[in-house]
């Protein structure tokens, strides 16, 4: 497992940039562990919804994590808004950083993950080798 520390800066699609990191750092598979900072866009799509929901003005990231692999990542986020209301689920593209964005991703280089249908579930699972 190697750490690998990110500052993300101003106007970047949050997620974008992480689901580049397997390929820019020659891996495939990766976990995004915590990540803090703002957005000034979320877009996450809640529970049992199947599209996003756009969030806008000053938002805080008070938790990230999930998976990245070259199928894509998975990848959870609440928010804060200036009320200190508290929303989170998956993480859609667009999410639209502020100020910053401080991740800690832990790359894998002896494994490999892919997301595959699986029968039991009836989505596109993490898929471990």
């Amino acid at each position: 497992m190697h750490p690998l520390p990110l500052r993300i800066g101003p106007g970047a699609d949050l997620r974008a940039e992480l689901a580049a990191v397997p390929a820019r750092h020659g891996v495939a598979a990766a976990f995004v562990v915590q990540g803090i900072g703002s957005l000034n866009v979320a877009q996450i799509r809640f529970a049992g919804r199947p599209d996003c929901t756009a969030l806008h003005g000053d938002l805080e990231i008070v938790s990230l994590g999930g998976s990245l692999s070259p199928d894509g990542p998975h990848l959870h986020i609440a928010v804060s808004d200036a009320d200190g209301r508290v929303i989170g689920g998956h993480m859609g593209p667009g999410c639209i950083v502020r100020t910053t964005a401080e991740v800690l991703v832990m790359l894998l280089p002896d494994h490999r993950f892919s997301r595959e249908d699986d029968p039991a579930t009836g989505y596109k699972e993490l898929f471990i080798r």
